[in-house]
C-alpha cells in the first residue's frame, strides 16, 4: 500500500459511533484501496471523454 487515501481518524470514529465497532488497520488499507481504484477509473473516464478534470460522473460506484 502506498499511499493511505482515507483519513483513518475520521473511518474509525464514524464506525465506532454508527455500528459500535472497532476498526483493524487491514480495514483502512482496504478502504484506501478502493478510493484508489475509484480514482484510478474516474482518471480514465475523463481522459476518454477528452477532460482533465474528474467530476461526479466519472466515480462509479455499482455495489452500494
Amino acid at each position: 500500500m502506498a499511499d493511505i487515501l482515507v483519513v483513518t481518524s475520521k473511518v474509525k470514529k464514524y464506525i465506532k459511533e454508527k455500528g459500535q465497532c472497532n476498526t483493524s488497520a487491514e480495514t483502512i488499507d482496504v478502504l484506501s484501496k478502493a478510493v484508489e481504484r475509484l480514482c484510478e477509473k474516474g482518471m480514465e473516464s475523463a481522459r476518454q471523454d477528452g477532460r482533465k478534470t474528474v467530476m461526479a460522473r466519472d466515480i462509479v460506484i455499482d455495489h452500494i
